[in-house]
């Protein structure tokens, strides 16, 4: 009879410290659900949807601008919608950061989003998970792959212009440099290369690439030299070239077809097909871009579950630019 009791207090020791451990661990998932709006907001997704299809179809530039936001974002201090955040004279935001400054864009895209779904429910959805399901419609209007997004996040009421300068992959970082800054974050090689592949959507500026372009040996010269009549040895600064020579609006795996070629525009491109550890990835997606499209939306999901603010910390912002 002892040795019952001993039995039954045990398991539910074992019960209670399962519980206290699926408490712990909710605490930085639970709340992200696909279905999180589904009763507050019932329209919240077709609403984000119609309007990222609105501006992609007017730009195509634009659903790359959404998916680096998005990017830019998740990597400073998870994805909270801190990149989002104008300066205020109590609050340095990170849109003066290095790799932000004349650089990112898509702003007012998610402020319509925003006053949209401010007058169908107001405080309800998050602008973490406006930019994170405006970034995946992005891709799916440039006819990438889908995947569904959990949601539940809630906004950052402060923003770190330090962790911007030096938690975002510069373009000219060397591979080993690549895979440690994706590293950091949880990722693998393999993702990180996934990843890389958004370059097949989106420009960049002449002052990103014009090292490579007038320094580098390993980049096919006719394709160096047009690129060269629109980024000059000095000036032209912000002067575009696609990141995609071949097919810029659509997303497909020439990405990676252009980095055998020696077509990679910046330095960090160039770097997954050099001779290195991540060649034989390259090779994978270009011989199979149905495996590209599922790691590349993996890797997404993956991204956008980078430490959200859930439950009662942060806040549903307002207004995207500032806090409540």
């Amino acid at each position: 009879m002892g040795s019952y009791h001993a039995g039954s207090c045990t398991a539910t020791n074992i019960k209670i410290s399962f519980s206290l451990f699926l408490l712990l661990v909710g605490v930085a998932s639970a709340q992200l659900s696909p279905t999180f709006y589904s009763t507050s907001c019932p329209n919240a997704l077709s609403t984000i949807k119609s309007a990222v299809d609105s501006a992609v179809s007017k730009e195509a530039r634009m659903g790359a601008s959404l998916l680096r936001l998005h990017f830019h974002d998740c990597f400073v201090n998870g994805c909270d919608a801190s990149v989002l955040l104008d300066d205020t004279a109590s609050l340095t935001g990170e849109k003066t950061a290095g790799p932000n400054a004349n650089s990112l864009r898509g702003f007012e895209v998610i402020d319509t989003i925003k006053t949209q779904l401010e007058s169908l429910c107001p405080k309800v959805v998050s602008c973490a998970d406006i930019l994170t399901v405006a970034a995946r419609d992005s891709i799916v209007a440039l006819r990438g792959p889908t995947y569904t997004v959990p949601l539940g996040r809630r906004d950052a009421t402060t923003a770190s212009l330090s962790a911007a300068n030096s938690n975002i992959p510069g373009p000219q970082l060397n591979l080993a440099a690549l895979i440690s800054a994706f590293s950091n974050k949880g990722f693998t090689a393999r993702e990180m290369v996934a990843l890389s592949g958004s370059h097949t959507i989106g420009q960049a500026r002449c002052t990103t690439f014009r090292n490579r372009l007038y320094n580098e040996a390993n980049i096919n010269a006719s394709f160096a030299t047009s690129v060269k009549s629109q980024c000059p040895s000095s000036g032209g600064d912000n002067t575009l070239s696609p990141l995609d020579v071949t097919s810029p609006t659509s997303f497909d795996n020439a990405y990676f077809r252009n980095l055998v070629s020696q077509k990679g525009l910046l330095h960090s491109d160039q770097q997954l097909y050099s001779g290195g550890s991540t060649n034989t990835i390259v090779d994978a997606y270009i011989s199979n871009t149905g495996t590209f499209r599922a790691d590349f939306a993996n890797a997404m999901k993956k991204m956008g579950n980078l430490s959200p603010l859930t439950g009662t910390n942060g806040q549903i912002r307002t207004n995207c630019r500032k806090v409540n």
